[in-house]
């Protein structure tokens, strides 16, 4: 009888392996006591048949237990031998190996997965070759792993998938593991990710977003890294308090703000950019929740160039262009905010008003460009007599004005008027032209004078006005009287703009009678007023006015029309028309188109020309020389006649009379009226007849009222007159009455 085989009970273990292990060791134990007896105590064949059990059973456990393992999985899995023949699948391996993208073929249990790679079709065929080829390095201990992600085409949605190829674990083995993992949800989210960023980086705008809880970035865009010249490591390696300059609870706290509902205000943040240059933000903060975490989002929008922009266009509504000094709307609120604070301190103001002297000659004679640059050094030469709380500003052309806050503003004023006159004596050096330079300055003071802004620049324009007529470069302070006769001139101007439309300005006629004959040859028109409510206005009160306004191109052409009608009713009820002289201003030439008007004028009434005279003076003729010629000479060539007016009291030059298509020269009063007393009269008045006559142009005295003129005149050639002796300028019924007498002068030749 065969000994007992002597082994564990395979309950007392729960690891068959350990199990296996035991008995095998027991095994060699007895044959070691046994001295290689071992027969004699242990059935030999019947103990190998139990191991060769327990090892199938083991076999068959592991198997089982790896199978349920892999077919849990959710990852499709399989076996490879070292030929790259599937030797074993899990249950998600099959499912997939039906529709796998690698060709579409069955590749289950057995199928040669490296031909199935290699014979791949369709869309991913390059896919499974680059597979292959991984597959054969890992089989081969060429490669240690192999991976590979590529997209599955479905009938629905695209999948994509991970490919991971290793060596089998046991070592006796040559195969390889071959897993394919769903990465779609983990790709759609990269993917998400990948648009997000790239929406973020497009804007222009800087954009972190912060995680309330860690108080860490977890998205910094592009224009952030710029901003900030920051890589987006490096950003991501600092706390966001120190990327945006503020204490961490500070900011934990206004990030609770947020997240509770608190609106966050847009701030502007002034800071410096990576190159060290100051840069403007419009800061925004909102709160954002992300799978259950709150998320802060910062948007900082560069606005440098629009604070810039707004810096420029502050400066344009506030500075005048040219001189760089305040201009007329931020002088007035200059001045509205001292008045403000004179009166909470008890100071005086002073409004100081400057206007340039003769400032237009300057434009005229040297161009526009040198102008400006007399307006821009005047401005410069202002700096040194004020104090630093004194304002300066460029209130119109050449028009500037000053605000001084004063204790004593009727002692302090003079002195800087004296001042700023003593700074314009030097001559002004402006390209290559030495220009001397005065001012006419107006003065007004709070609050003797006004309280207000507007009326106290008012007041100082009109002492301004006193001055130059004071003879300019001189200060005037502004008095009661100013304002009375400023508000009586304005009156006038209103009154003068409605008198043409209303029809109330006429013409009277002063006879020119010939010296040798006696008789009426012309008549000179002259302009009067029949205002309403003041009777018959002096032409001495208005038409100065009329020149200053500009009314007078549109008076003067209404003369020159009503002469010429004038001209056309005699020409059908006299038997000789008589030549009606108007006197022309020399703004006509410049602004009214002269020769236009006059030759409307003639052809609307059809009279002959040479019935029209015009009488111009030498100032108008020498200020707009080159036009005045040009003009001239055009209505010379339709046979007007042109006389000199007031001769001798202006240039006299023999140079002008050359050039200017004249006719004839009017002798002024001042001369004629001490003629026969005054030898010096008498001289000037004998050189202008001879003169005359050497260039062949008559001659004509106006102002005559005594004998004793008229024989003088007579004795020494003059050749017409007109005035009081022989009469007054009259009405047209009056002078039409005159003219149906043919009254001459007595003693006539």
């Amino acid at each position: 009888m065969k000994p007992p085989v002597l082994y564990p009970s395979i309950d007392m273990h729960a690891n068959l392996a350990d199990l296996i292990e035991t008995f095998q060791g027991t095994l060699e134990r007895l044959e070691h006591l046994t001295g290689g007896n071992l027969d004699a105590f242990v059935d030999r064949e019947a103990a190998a048949q139990l191991l060769r059990r327990a090892e199938e059973h083991l076999q068959r456990h592991e198997a089982a237990t790896h199978t349920a393992i892999l077919n849990a999985l959710p990852a499709h899995v399989c076996l490879l031998d070292r030929d790259g023949i599937i030797i074993a699948v899990n249950r998600a391996w099959r499912r997939f190996a039906v529709a796998n993208a690698f060709g579409g073929v069955h590749h289950g249990l057995g199928a040669n997965y490296l031909g199935v790679c290699d014979h791949a079709r369709g869309a991913n065929a390059d896919e499974a070759s680059v597979a292959a080829q991984g597959i054969r390095a890992v089989l081969s201990g060429r490669a240690p792993s192999f991976s590979l992600e590529y997209p599955c085409y479905g009938p629905a949605e695209e999948r994509w998938f991970l490919m991971t190829v290793t060596p089998q674990a046991d070592e006796r083995s040559n195969g390889a593991v071959v897993v394919h993992t769903n990465i779609s949800e983990r790709r759609r989210r990269e993917i998400e990710r990948l648009r997000f960023t790239a929406a973020m980086d497009a804007t222009a705008d800087a954009i972190y977003m912060v995680d309330r809880v860690s108080m860490r970035f977890v998205h910094i865009n592009g224009a952030a890294c710029q901003m900030q010249g920051k890589s987006r490591d490096e950003l991501f390696a600092l706390a966001p308090a120190a990327v945006f300059g503020i204490e961490t609870a500070e900011l934990e706290r206004n990030y609770d703000a947020i997240i509770a509902g608190e609106r966050a205000a847009p701030s502007e943040l002034l800071q410096r950019d990576a190159d060290g240059a100051e840069i403007w933000l419009d800061v925004r903060r909102h709160a954002q929740l992300s799978e259950g975490r709150w998320m802060i989002v910062t948007l900082q929008r560069d606005i440098t160039e629009r604070k810039h922009a707004e810096k420029r266009m502050h400066k344009l509504e506030h500075f005048d262009a040219l001189t760089d000094l305040p201009n007329r709307t931020l002088f007035y609120k200059t001045l509205r905010k001292t008045l403000l604070q004179a009166q909470e301190i008890g100071w005086h103001v002073v409004v100081m008003f400057m206007d340039v002297d003769n400032f237009k000659n300057v434009n005229d004679t040297l161009g526009h460009t040198v102008g400006d640059q007399l307006l821009c050094e005047f401005s410069r030469r202002l700096g040194p007599s004020l104090r630093m709380r004194d304002t300066v500003g460029r209130v119109g052309g050449d028009e500037f004005a000053l605000i001084l806050a004063m204790r004593d503003g009727l002692q302090g004023a003079p002195i800087v008027a004296s001042k700023i006159r003593a700074s314009l004596r030097p001559p002004f050096q402006l390209d290559g032209h030495e220009i001397a330079v005065t001012a006419s300055i107006g003065i007004t003071l709070y609050p003797n004078d006004a309280d207000d802004a507007e009326t106290l620049l008012k007041f100082a324009n009109t002492a301004m006005h006193q001055a130059k007529k004071a003879g300019r470069d001189t200060y005037r302070f502004f008095t009661a009287q100013m304002n009375a006769d400023a508000l009586a001139r304005l009156d006038l101007e209103t009154a003068l703009h409605k008198a043409l439309e209303s029809e109330e300005f006429m013409l009277v006629y002063q006879p020119k009678l010939d010296l040798r004959s006696g008789r009426i040859v012309g008549v000179e028109a002259l302009i009067r007023w029949r205002r309403p409510g003041h009777g018959m206005v002096s032409p001495g009160e208005f038409v100065q006015v009329l020149e200053e306004s500009g009314l007078i191109v549109q008076v003067g052409a209404w003369a020159i029309d009503t002469a010429c009608q004038q001209i056309a009713a005699w020409m059908l009820c006299l038997k000789t028309p008589v030549q009606i002289s108007v006197n022309v201003s020399g703004r006509q030439f410049t602004e009214g188109g002269l020769d236009t008007i006059v030759v409307e004028a003639i052809n609307k009434h059809g009279i002959p020309p040479g019935y029209l005279e015009l009488e111009l003076t030498e100032s108008s003729l020498i200020s707009n020389a080159e036009d005045s010629i040009a003009s001239l000479n055009n209505l010379k060539a339709l046979g007007i006649q042109i006389s000199i007016d007031d001769f001798g009291t202006g240039y006299s030059s023999l140079a002008y009379l050359k050039r200017f298509p004249i006719d004839k020269l009017k002798i002024d009063i001042s001369f004629i009226r001490d003629i026969t007393s005054n030898p010096d009269d008498a001289a000037i008045t004998l050189a202008i007849i001879s003169m005359a006559h050497s260039l062949k142009l008559q001659v004509i005295a106006e102002g005559v009222e005594t004998a004793d003129q008229l024989a003088y005149l007579r004795l020494h050639g003059c050749d017409q007159m007109q005035g009081y002796y022989f009469s007054r300028p009259l009405p047209l019924l009056e002078l039409e009455s005159l003219l149906a007498e043919d009254r001459r002068l007595p003693d006539a030749v």
